[in-house]
């Protein structure tokens, strides 16, 4: 997300947690919460009204009023429960069947309104089934015991990754953006994650048959906390493609690569430069919004709502798209979209950021594409409404002398001289007529009265989703394609600045002697132009140094932020001004060092605070290059030699003998990190990469040959390539591992395998489920092989696994043997050990005892 200067998170406002409006005080046993007339005080219904709602809406015209009550209706229901099957998970097939032939059977009886009701079913417009949307609403699914088993199902499968919780609505966006593995995707605002993780999703599924893809997502948010939702989201994915950054998304670094800045790193600098800037194929741009579009499942909205709301967040909205354009390739597609109903936030911001762009941007018509998804097309009229006045356009805004109102949300935009300005000139710098300038005594008599603006726009290919169309949320979605490069826009509004700092004065002098060159370069001569702007950008960038430094003790005044954003316009495309985070990363990171300070002062801690380039408290991302822990990696598993190791290995923690985590990252995030070591660590990076391996601190790990074994993310990726300390096993003793944790050598149904385990090295071991009568040990680089970690102990197998991967494979593996059963396999296959193996291991010792060996193992790894 991004945000304004003045108003920058702060560790303090963590504190200040968001009221939970579906948590009602406890009431007493007497007392019937759902009944108004209870003596229970602090009962009160949710106010599901607001009259300046639909006072606001209904002048909008957002739906027609004929179809008003049925919008308002349906807007005062429960939102649906709607969630995502993850198609690259390996039990994908295996859901979407149970979905299909279970649930929606067992479930029919249990519809709310009648028998037409259908209780879940498949989003029509998702392709291949695999998003669904569930009638029940969360508050049903977690207290109606009938609906246990579908709550239950839904809770260990979003947990392990195989499905995902999201708004239905929020889903469209990705799905337009028209990704492909070799993209570069960047989310510019991409808290909590769902569409982070769909992005990901759909560049893995499109790859198969490949290693890893050739593209990559770049996960971007303002927060730190909704940073730490974002990976946690991300991480179920297990993905070696994705980098989660912590920036607004106005001031995105653009980390072009003009200099030749050592990273200390020698395999780095001898590298060749594979990308000389960080562009992107493709920008999802779903910025923050007044939210007013989400009201079914956050009621709490129809108190607060205003007609101001969206006001308020305009201008950001149109740095944060325009930041997103910039970064976008020429030829890439962008997709601006918002939870909002407000076209101030929607069709008034798309409409700018065409004037800003010219031709260089332009809408794309996707009305082909997903037929079966019933969508509005966008407004081309709308009005403003301000402190309770209507102002149909920026000429009446004027008159009652509204500074908050800008002429970008107007239909046509359209700017009027300031009566003080002797000149009188337009925006353009042409003159204007006397006629046409406002008058401040002028009073406006009714909104009839009016004129009313209408864009001249291809707005109309916007896409607008209302609740009672298909039962969801609403939201707004613009697809925009870059046809040619942005041109360089003038900063005009900071000349009317009157106080401006030293700073500023000189920001505002760079950016115009900058545009000025730009705009005198011949267009005939692309790289030439290239060049000169590179040129410009040093100068520029050379001259702020030594200003900064000069009034390093000046106290610099809040217009410094404005004019800082609006010359990130002006260097949108050619980065003039080197567009690094020095525009508040370093007051973010010096407010984040003096809370550290006093913190560290209260508690007496004197832990070294983490440095990551310029960024202090963020933990360093380096490339891992010891040669001999890797190589005894590659030793003791076999790992073979076409497995790409070198430059692929990174690490969080600069002590290479303390290193607790090795995280593996494809060659697009390799690229990446390298062009950032390039500029300087313009990135601050917050999660980068898979885990791969970890270090196994206990007292037997310690003995072992290789110290850091394979951990559960990144075995899928490295699988193909094991040949050593791997092991296939029947699905008897597959299921007896899991259901176990730790069994004994000699406990095995499988006697052979059970010698095989025993004859393994000390240490981490692979165990890969045997499909049928396979008995090869044979690895095929097969993405559908069911595989888990284990540690090959003094007289045992233990599952290096948590408790709920483990019943998660337990329950996929039955319903696999239950639609399976023709006779091939073994009925203890099916079935459980019988009594006396069931209870007891060799020698009658309780199989409880042998689960000793990996708690220790686990609980050591978890408490690192």
């Amino acid at each position: 997300m991004g945000g304004r200067r003045g108003s920058r998170t702060q560790r303090k406002h963590f504190k200040q947690s968001r009221e939970n409006v579906w948590k009602r005080p406890k009431t007493e046993s007497s007392s019937d919460p759902n009944n108004p007339n209870s003596s229970n005080p602090a009962w009160q219904p949710f106010a599901t009204q607001n009259p300046s709602f639909d006072e606001y809406y209904k002048e909008q015209g957002i739906v027609s009023p004929e179809e008003w009550d049925a919008f308002m209706e349906m807007l005062r229901k429960p939102l649906p429960a709607a969630f995502r099957i993850n198609a690259t998970s390996q039990f994908c097939e295996d859901i979407r069947s149970q979905l299909e032939n279970d649930f929606m059977k067992s479930l029919q009886a249990e519809a709310i309104e009648g028998g037409d009701l259908e209780p879940i079913k498949p989003l029509p417009w998702y392709p291949d089934n695999l998003a669904w949307q569930s009638n029940f609403s969360r508050m049903q699914l977690r207290k109606n015991q009938t609906l246990e088993r579908f709550h239950e199902f839904l809770k260990l499968e979003t947990e392990i990754g195989n499905i995902s919780r999201q708004e239905a609505v929020s889903m469209v966006p990705p799905l337009f953006l028209d990704v492909r593995p070799d993209h570069f995707v960047l989310d510019v605002c991409a808290a909590p994650g769902s569409k982070t993780f769909q992005l990901l999703e759909i560049i893995h599924h499109s790859a198969k048959g490949r290693f890893l893809p050739d593209g990559m997502v770049l996960a971007n948010d303002l927060d730190v906390q909704r940073c730490n939702l974002l990976i946690h989201q991300t991480k179920r994915m297990c993905t070696a493609n994705l980098i989660v950054t912590n920036h607004e998304g106005q001031h995105f670094p653009g980390c072009r690569s003009h200099k030749n800045i050592s990273n200390g790193s020698e395999t780095t600098n001898n590298l060749e430069q594979s990308i000389p800037q960080l562009l992107f194929d493709r920008v999802l741009c779903d910025v923050p919004c007044s939210g007013d579009g989400t009201l079914r499942k956050a009621p709490d909205i129809w108190r607060k709502w205003n007609g101001g709301m969206g006001n308020g967040l305009h201008c950001l909205q149109i740095h944060i798209a325009m930041r997103g354009l910039s970064l976008l390739k020429v030829g890439g597609r962008m997709v601006y979209s918002t939870c909002s109903l407000n076209p101030v936030e929607n069709e008034a911001v798309v409409a700018e950021i065409l004037r800003r762009c010219g031709g260089s941007v332009e809408l794309v018509d996707v009305s082909n594409e997903l037929p079966q998804l019933i969508r509005r097309p966008g407004l081309t009229k709308w009005k403003v409404r301000d402190k309770g006045v209507w102002l149909p356009s920026y000429k009446d805004a004027r008159k009652l002398q509204r500074n908050g109102i800008v002429p970008s949300m107007f239909p046509s935009g359209k700017n009027y001289a300031d009566l003080t300005n002797n000149n009188q000139k337009s925006e353009n710098g042409e003159s204007v007529n006397a006629e046409d300038v406002v008058q401040p005594d002028d009073t406006i008599s009714s909104i009839d009265d009016l004129e009313e603006e209408v864009s001249d726009l291809s707005l109309q290919l916007c896409m607008r989703i209302v609740p009672h169309d298909q039962n969801t949320g609403a939201f707004f979605i613009a697809v925009l394609q870059k046809v040619s490069h942005l041109p360089a826009i003038p900063d005009k509004s900071a000349t009317s600045q009157g106080k401006l700092s030293t700073r500023s004065e000189l920001h505002e002098n760079l950016s115009d002697q900058a545009t000025e060159e730009i705009n005198g370069l011949e267009v005939s001569s692309v790289d030439g132009a290239d060049e000169k702007i590179l040129e410009v950008a040093s100068k520029a960038e050379e001259n702020i140094s030594e200003m900064a430094l000069e009034a390093a003790d000046e106290k610099i005044s809040e217009e410094t932020s404005e004019v800082d954003e609006k010359i990130s316009e002006v260097a949108l495309e050619a980065d003039l001004v080197d567009d690094e985070p020095a525009r508040g990363a370093p007051e973010s990171n010096s407010s984040e060092a003096a809370d550290k300070k006093t913190d560290s002062a209260k508690t007496g801690e004197k832990r070294k605070l983490q440095i990551q380039g310029k960024w202090k408290g963020v933990d360093p991302v380096l490339f891992f290059q010891d040669e001999t822990i890797i190589n005894s990696i590659k030793a003791f598993y076999g790992i073979d030699e076409s497995f790409p190791f070198t430059g692929h290995l990174v690490t969080r923690n600069k002590d290479a003998n303390h290193v607790k985590r090795i995280y593996y990252v494809s060659k697009s995030v390799k690229d990446v990190l390298d062009l950032n070591f390039r500029v300087g660590q313009q990135l601050k990076i917050t999660s980068v990469g898979l885990k791969m391996f970890e270090r196994q601190s206990s007292r037997e790990g310690s003995l072992a040959p290789c110290s850091f074994r394979i951990s559960s993310e990144g075995l899928p990726v490295i699988l193909p390539y094991i040949t050593k300390q791997i092991l296939y096993a029947s699905p008897a003793d597959f299921k007896h591992l899991l259901q176990y944790k730790s069994i004994k050598f000699a406990d095995f149904v499988d006697a052979d395998f059970g010698q095989k385990a025993a004859d393994l090295i000390l240490g981490c071991c692979v165990i890969v489920l045997r499909e049928g009568d396979k008995l090869s040990d044979h690895i095929q680089a097969d993405a559908s092989a069911i595989a888990i970690g284990c540690w090959k102990g003094r007289s045992s197998l233990s599952v290096m696994v948590t408790a709920m991967d483990c019943q998660e494979l337990l329950e996929r593996l039955s319903a696999r043997m239950e639609t399976e059963k023709n006779g091939t396999l073994a009925p203890e296959s099916l079935g459980v050990l019988d009594k006396k193996q069931d209870m007891s291991g060799e020698n009658g010792t309780p199989l409880e005892d042998h689960n000793v060996e990996a708690m220790k193992i686990q609980d050591t790894n978890a408490s690192e």
